[in-house]
């Protein structure tokens, strides 16, 4: 069974993510508006896609299909992303396994390191603190 039950409580869940990491660790982001990368981040099963705007200060983030084309494309499964959120699965593991697929330059994925980093601190106190629909279904 998936770990999140529909894509709404997966967007609603990334959302308060993304939201929390940009207030509690704006270094993070800071870094990816350094990079001047569009990223995509497209979780499937279940399907969600965000895209962070590297190109603004701040960086902005959209959830849903985007016209921008990316530079970086980030493709997971809801339930790896899970994992790597919860310190379960490392990211390079999941990079090297083919859990987590990178299209574009690679090396300047690092970029994103500092977010899912910054991530993993505040996942599990989403997960605990928001009850419905963010308590994972499995």
């Amino acid at each position: 069974m998936p770990v999140f039950a529909d894509s709404h409580q997966l967007n609603s869940c990334l959302k308060i993510l993304f939201t929390r990491v940009g207030e509690k660790h704006p270094d993070a982001t800071r870094q990816v508006s350094a990079s001047h990368l569009v990223i995509r981040l497209r979780v499937i099963s279940p399907e969600a896609e965000m895209v962070i705007n590297g190109r603004k200060n701040p960086a902005q983030i959209t959830y849903g299909a985007s016209p921008l084309r990316p530079d970086l494309d980030v493709q997971l499964s809801g339930d790896t992303l899970h994992a790597i959120l919860l310190k379960e699965l490392p990211l390079g593991k999941a990079f090297a396994s083919g859990q987590m697929k990178v299209r574009g330059p690679v090396l300047k994925s690092f970029v994103m390191e500092d977010v899912f980093h910054s991530g993993q601190a505040l996942y599990p106190q989403i997960l605990r603190g928001s009850g419905p629909p963010f308590t994972p279904a499995g």
